[in-house]
């Protein structure tokens, strides 16, 4: 199966439009259908975990009866996909953005964004179907707190260097996930885990096109405009950190008022601790600290400009840790 390759001494010099026809080679091979392939007339297995512990920090909280311990992997899998659905909001839309670049040029290219909008938008109704199933399933009381428009409207007002470099790092986050955490993990529910392998599929295509984009975006800009990216990617580094803040705070609520006993005002505050833990882990440290993000970003910035980025995320992964 096609999985991401990030660019390499040895591959950089390879043509962009091969690398986007390889992309739609692979788009055409693996394409799938929500509910022909993935749902296929199921309902979640809530007697089965969601999340595994590598990413749901579970096992900070010994104090979970086994019950507690699922239904916190319930929580924050809702989450998860419902984080996914926000943040192909603004990829789909940057995507259709990028596109139009190559509309009278690269035909390849052209084609390759566009079938990467399509899968966007239609990961964002599977997410939005898991949504009203976990909805079905789970008690009343659970809130995503980020509006997507919202989110999406203050992404794209920062430079395209800096959307890329942020679509990148989800992206690439997005199957170290599956790979490191969800594909070994035999405990999950069988329908939440395929969600992810269908998932996965296409994200591997989604990584190759957004480095191709991002090293283009890279080549046109002056010291001064990329010095700005990184400002901006600072800036949005900080926003996510401030959305999984204040949903580690709502599912924590959530949690303590569904899960059954009465928590003590510590573990109460154990257990919001590690929501927020896990969820700066999942969505900001993780994707950070892959190599292959990493290889990129030092391709791309400048030393001091790497150190800025180091800097802004250090009291972040101290928190996660």
């Amino acid at each position: 199966m096609q999985s991401a390759v990030l660019e390499t001494p040895a591959t950089r010099t390879a043509p962009s439009t091969d690398r986007y026809a390889k992309c739609i080679e692979t788009s055409k091979r693996i394409r799938w259908d929500i509910d022909r392939d993935v749902i296929r007339g199921r309902e979640f297995d809530l007697t089965k975990k969601f999340m595994p512990e590598g990413l749901s920090k579970v096992r900070d909280l010994p104090f979970l009866r086994p019950a507690e311990a699922r239904f916190f992997s319930h929580v924050q899998g809702r989450t998860y996909a419902n984080m996914f659905a926000l943040v192909e909001r603004f990829i789909g839309a940057k995507t259709i953005e990028l596109s139009k670049a190559h509309a009278l040029g690269d035909q390849v290219a052209l084609e390759a964004l566009i079938r990467f909008a399509d899968e966007e938008l239609k990961h964002q109704r599977l997410f939005r179907k898991l949504e009203g199933m976990a909805a079905r399933g789970m008690p009343e009381g659970y809130v995503f707190v980020p509006d997507p428009n919202e989110v999406a409207d203050a992404v794209l007002s920062k430079c395209n260097w800096a959307v890329l470099g942020l679509t990148l790092d989800i992206e690439i986050f997005s199957q170290a996930h599956y790979r490191a955490s969800i594909e070994p993990d035999t405990d999950l529910s069988d329908l939440w885990k395929d969600v992810f392998l269908y998932h996965w599929k296409e994200e591997s295509q989604h990584a190759i096109m957004d480095e191709i984009e991002w090293r283009a975006e890279d080549a046109r800009l002056t010291s001064r405009e990329r010095d700005e990216g990184v400002t901006d990617l600072i800036a949005l580094v900080g926003s996510v950190d401030g959305i999984v803040q204040a949903q580690a705070a709502a599912d924590a609520r959530y949690f303590i008022a569904c899960a059954g006993p009465a928590y003590s005002a510590v573990e109460q505050a154990m257990i919001e601790e590690t929501f927020l833990r896990a969820y700066r882990w999942q969505y900001i440290v993780s994707g950070a600290q892959e190599p292959r993000f990493a290889e990129v970003l030092k391709a791309l910035a400048t030393p001091g400009q790497f150190e800025r980025i180091g800097a802004a995320l250090t009291p972040i992964v101290a928190a996660a840790a």
